[in-house]
């Protein structure tokens, strides 16, 4: 057993010998107490609500979808997958979830990668994530392989108001199908609405430059459903997670739905307009990513998210600094070919390593005022 999971279940025993868990049934009064004292509230009006975003590198079980090109993932393939380097994946998954959370599961997770509702509801009710009592959202998109976008979720931080996919137009005929964008709007503590947006942008095969019409298709896309919501929304909430395979500086971001840095003094921020929480790091440090391809490391993950959420007193907010990668050295292995550390990803080409993801997480804490 490794050292995130043994502090995991060792701070959920010592909880069960003086405490009731935050994951059972409890009323109103006693979930907020004991919120209170879980989330390291300072104050009995505010509370914690920790975000993250990680694509999970092909979470598929070893069962074969119908009309979906899954057959590389099933256990007479070239990749022999297996029930038991599923339940490895799904294990160590929900590991890295524990500790992005600090040993206690964050409110929402944006997941990329996810094969079907099968993989999610193994994740929260049979892997180690099972005593967090997730509920969650998942798309069911064209793509061909048959991988989605989901949204796990606390429901005694987020009540589930609303969930809806919107396709992506194909830039080119011969392209092929690509994830849906999943919206969820659920309901805080505070009664206020939050919109979540998870993406997973049409990939660089082919080439960065023949591919990103595609890319800028599908940020067209999410342009429109998160200008709508600035225009019918009094104060919009709203929080975008994902794997973009694009850039802070390339145009999905900067030019379709300019995303801007936020701005020094975040109280000055135009609170219907979308912001990076992470691109001023990208920009500084030319080792911040959560990706690596040949030898360089680049930001692919990104969590963006609308001006008012940088108000410091706002019901809902973050700041620059309360944001990052995760990269515990357990996510990480040695690049023998390129020097320093790469992510410690499932396979290697064709070699099983049973590691975590070709990606980092993305993270992001919040101060909920209630």
């Amino acid at each position: 057993m490794d050292i995130p999971i043994r502090r995991y279940k060792e701070k959920m025993r010592s909880k069960k010998r003086s405490a009731p868990l935050l994951f059972i049934s409890l009323s109103a009064l006693t979930f907020l107490t004991i919120t209170s004292s879980l989330y390291g509230q300072t104050k009995k009006d505010t509370l914690t609500f920790r975000v993250m975003g990680y694509n999970v590198e092909n979470l598929f079980d070893c069962r074969h979808d119908t009309l979906k090109n899954d057959y590389e993932f099933l256990p007479d393939a070239v990749r022999h997958w297996n029930y038991s380097k599923y339940k490895k994946k799904l294990d160590a998954v929900a590991r890295v979830i524990i500790a992005v959370g600090e040993w206690f599961p964050p409110a929402l997770v944006a997941l990329c990668e996810v094969e079907n509702d099968s993989v999610l509801r193994d994740l929260t009710r049979y892997s180690v994530l099972r005593e967090a009592d997730y509920r969650y959202v998942i798309t069911h998109s064209p793509d061909e392989r048959g991988i989605n976008v989901a949204l796990l979720y606390q429901r005694g931080l987020f009540k589930l108001l609303s969930g809806q996919s919107y396709s992506v137009t194909k830039a080119h005929k011969s392209n092929r199908p690509t994830r849906d964008i999943l919206h969820v709007s659920g309901l805080l503590l505070n009664k206020d609405t939050l919109d979540v947006f998870v993406v997973h942008f049409p990939s660089r095969s082919g080439g960065a430059k023949a591919s990103e019409p595609y890319r800028l298709s599908a940020a067209q896309r999410l342009k429109e459903v998160t200008d709508s919501l600035f225009r019918v929304r009094t104060h919009p909430q709203i929080i975008v997670m994902g794997d973009f395979n694009d850039y802070p500086c390339n145009k999905s971001v900067q030019k379709i739905l300019r995303a801007g840095v936020p701005p020094i003094e975040a109280d000055s921020s135009d609170t219907r307009a979308l912001y990076h929480l992470l691109a001023r790091k990208s920009i500084a440090d030319k080792h911040f990513g959560s990706y690596k391809y040949q030898g360089e490391w680049g930001l692919l993950d990104h969590i963006i998210l609308s001006g008012n959420l940088l108000i410091t007193d706002s019901p809902l907010s973050t700041a620059e600094a309360k944001a990052g990668i995760f990269s515990a050295p357990f996510l990480l292995t040695e690049d023998k070919k390129y020097g320093d550390s790469q992510p410690f990803r499932t396979y290697y080409g064709m070699k099983y390593q049973a590691g975590y993801s070709d990606h980092l997480p993305v993270w992001a804490e919040f101060t909920l005022r209630y």
